[in-house]
């Protein structure tokens, strides 16, 4: 397997445009895995030039999202760096400079005929030649075009594709893509309000900033020959083009879409970086969960800490095909990162989410105990109120059916209670070993199975069907609540 050994240049340059994508999350990973493990720098670059679409406080979600991941930039708005600045509105400039310099050597040319704030307006669309073919200002000369400019009236930028010949670009995943120049439009390259668009940008942004290596999903394979085009107009080497698959729905039955993004968060499904963490997933089961979306070590590890990623991770074994998304993969592997954390680390995780739930905890004695109690029962963090809340309640109040014994009457249940709570009082502690015998010598005492007895003391102290074994709930709520909750179970069922 051929290695990337010399240190790259990579970036992650997200639009602040909405919501922080799991989509996103794994190109980000990608990068990073591969400057990681290489000794290179791992860059952060936004690309805001759209401003029609940018939404206030994306920037900073984003970033928050990609520290939850355990990512770090060595270069980016935040942190600066000498390849600044890092935010493309502040680029504006640099970009007049080369789009000036495409135009200047007639590659480029000012186009004043309807001109369209969008990439691609509608007609463009309809028929992709149209405009290129019929532009009159395609051919006119320099200095005609120039005085229009001076004179203020409103134009764009457009690239001048050749009329004949193709263009060959290179996927490290894909191979060799020739596409005939015939079908490629003469794409915008500075909107009317004097921003580059993403085209012209990120190829002079990746030339200045020294990019080696740029990963990108599979989604921007249609334009990748423009691309190449622009790299040729300007005379530069190009960074070695990685472009991952994109993701198929939960069926896998087609690419995701804002809808499916949608109707999956109604679903209780996370597809948005903030989301995760606050559904209860742990970022190393998501990091681990999106790097296989599309990337395979071999064919039976599934399992990978960050560090076993930067160590294993290579371009060569990304996949071309779209990868459905398995959330059922994502929960086991929560599961198990759950089950192997410290639990010290696992009770502070916990904290915000019971606290969320509203219960006051300020027994962290009392929380490493129910981390530990819990920690084999959780698929994700979010469940711990849930499954663990009646820990922190100062009562519980359990249906009163559910203090009935199969096959008893509410009296006999309640006789059976009255003896429970006398052998209860009386045990040194509640531990297994000091108290499943005498309970069950109870059981048998009475002509009940050991069942009954458990069953009640199970619903009386926690009021749930489901819970931690008895003894090791017994313990965790001390011998004053225990005592406290049996005499409210004695009490509902009298009144039965």
């Amino acid at each position: 397997m051929t290695k990337t050994i010399k240190p790259v240049r990579v970036r992650f340059a997200p639009s602040p445009t909405g919501r922080t994508h799991l989509g996103s999350g794994r190109t980000a990973l990608y990068n990073y895995l591969l400057a990681r493990q290489t000794g290179g720098q791992f860059i952060l670059r936004i690309e805001d030039t759209d401003q029609k679409r940018f939404v206030k406080g994306a920037e900073e979600e984003l970033m928050e999202g990609l520290h939850w991941l355990g990512l770090d930039w060595d270069e980016g708005p935040d942190v600066g760096g000498e390849y600044g600045p890092y935010r493309q509105t502040e680029r504006r400039e640099l970009y007049q400079k080369y789009s000036r310099h495409l135009v200047e050597r007639g590659q480029a040319y000012y186009c004043f005929c309807a001109v369209s704030e969008d990439v691609e307006d509608k007609k463009e669309k309809t028929s992709f030649q149209k405009h290129r073919n019929i532009c009159p200002d395609r051919d006119v000369d320099l200095a005609e075009a120039d005085q229009k400019v001076a004179g203020g009236e409103p134009h764009v930028i457009r690239f001048r594709m050749p009329r004949d010949g193709n263009i060959t670009v290179t996927d490290a995943i894909r191979g060799d893509i020739t596409v005939e120049n015939i079908t490629l439009d003469d794409t915008i390259l500075v909107k009317s309000d004097g921003l580059p668009v993403y085209h012209l940008a990120v190829v002079v942004d990746d030339h200045l900033m020294g990019i080696t290596h740029a990963i990108r999903t599979s989604e921007w394979l249609p334009t990748f020959p423009l691309h190449g085009h622009l790299y040729a107009a300007f005379g530069w080497d190009q960074p070695t083009w990685i472009h991952p698959s994109i993701f198929l729905k939960p069926d896998g039955k087609g690419k995701m879409s804002k809808r499916d993004s949608e109707a999956l968060m109604e679903a209780g499904k996370p597809i948005f970086l903030s989301d995760f963490g606050r559904m209860g997933y742990l970022p190393e089961a998501v990091v681990n969960w999106a790097a296989l979306i599309g990337w395979s070590y071999d064919d039976k590890t599934e399992e990978f800490s960050m560090e076993d990623l930067i160590e294993k991770f290579s371009v060569e074994k990304l996949s071309p095909a779209p990868a459905a998304l398995n959330f059922s993969k994502l929960d086991h592997f929560n599961g198990l990162y759950i089950r192997t954390l410290d639990v010290a680390d696992l009770a502070a995780r916990l904290r915000p989410f019971f606290e969320a739930g509203g219960y006051l905890v300020n027994d962290d004695e009392k929380l490493l105990q129910v981390a530990e109690a819990l920690q084999i029962r959780l698929a994700n963090l979010a469940e711990a109120p849930e499954k663990g809340g009646f820990f922190f309640k100062d009562e519980v109040y359990p249906d009163p059916e559910s203090l009935i014994g199969k096959k008893m009457t509410a009296e006999q249940s309640m006789e059976m209670a009255q003896h429970i709570e006398t052998l209860i009082a009386s045990l040194p502690d509640f531990s297994e070993e000091s108290a499943s015998q005498p309970l069950r010598d109870l059981a048998t005492e009475m002509g009940l199975k050991a069942g009954h007895v458990f069953g009640f003391l199970r619903n009386a102290l926690t009021a749930q069907k489901v819970s931690p074994p008895v003894f090791e709930t017994m313990e965790i709520i001390g011998r004053e609540k225990v005592l406290e909750r049996i005499r409210k179970g004695i009490e509902i069922l009298e009144n039965v």
